[in-house]
């Protein structure tokens, strides 16, 4: 699972928290069999260190501990004694900070966006990407299952949402909205983006074969495991991601999803 990005403060632990972060990080490695998020502190002495883990749902167990496992061993060779950290992997992602003279984040606070160069043409496409976005808000704020994640495809869209764990349903919105806002003045007409800021992440690939009517035959990564299969009307669209991972799980079109195997 590759590097996305490192956020790494000046500032260093002083030598009596360094139990303390091992502590810590022994924590949160061993929570992600088991879960998908998990927040945690540690507190040996010296000044108390916050730190958490969010791995995307729709990971296995033991994809999550991997990710995790491979987090904590980056953390210190990328930041070194750094008191705030933030690393994030393609599937997962960690972050911890010592609690004494950092003030409270802001959820909505911009970490990180990749805008595609290629960009989308064509009468009223740049419009559809712009309801796509608007349509995600929507979906999280009425998503049965606690909007914190959510995947779908809006006409030729395809989106991706997630929430830190222990954010309400409302603060959720709110920075998806963020995002969103980002995604628009960053990307603009960006065939596809992906925005992260401290508390959320949202992603969209615009597929334009699935407009065209053609077929769709390109698979997306050379280490795809599992392929979906998206018949819709005779037309069959396939896709894959870059981790291996299903890229489409909540999708609310009528039609047929195959799952096959490589």
């Amino acid at each position: 699972m590759d590097l996305v990005f490192k956020n790494c403060a000046n500032q260093n632990f002083k030598d009596s928290n360094d139990t303390s972060l091992k502590t810590l990080l022994g924590t949160l490695i061993s929570q992600s069999s088991v879960s998908k998020f998990y927040n945690s502190s540690s507190d040996n002495g010296g000044s108390a260190i916050n730190g958490l883990f969010q791995c995307r749902s729709d990971l296995s167990n033991d994809e999550c501990a991997n990710c995790v496992k491979n987090i904590s061993g980056l953390t210190q060779k990328l930041c070194g004694q750094s008191v705030r950290v933030r690393v994030q992997l393609k599937g997962c992602y960690m972050r911890y900070y010592e609690v004494s003279g950092f003030r409270q984040e802001n959820v909505t606070e911009p970490l990180f966006n990749f805008c595609d160069s290629n960009r989308v043409s064509g009468n009223g496409v740049g419009d559809m990407l712009g309801l796509a976005l608007g349509e995600i808000g929507k979906r999280v704020m009425n998503d049965v299952n606690g909007g914190l994640f959510y995947t779908g495809v809006y006409q030729s869209v395809y989106v991706l949402v997630q929430c830190e764990g222990d954010l309400s349903r409302g603060e959720c919105v709110r920075c998806v909205k963020s995002a969103i806002d980002k995604a628009k003045s960053e990307c603009g007409s960006s065939i596809s983006a992906k925005i992260y800021l401290q508390e959320c992440f949202i992603s969209y690939t615009y597929y334009p074969l699935l407009a065209t009517g053609k077929h769709f035959h390109r698979i997306i990564g050379r280490n795809t495991q599992k392929i979906v299969a998206i018949v819709l009307g005779g037309r069959a669209i396939w896709g894959g991601d870059d981790n291996g991972l299903l890229f489409v799980h909540k999708i609310s079109f009528q039609g047929k999803a195959a799952c096959l195997q490589d």
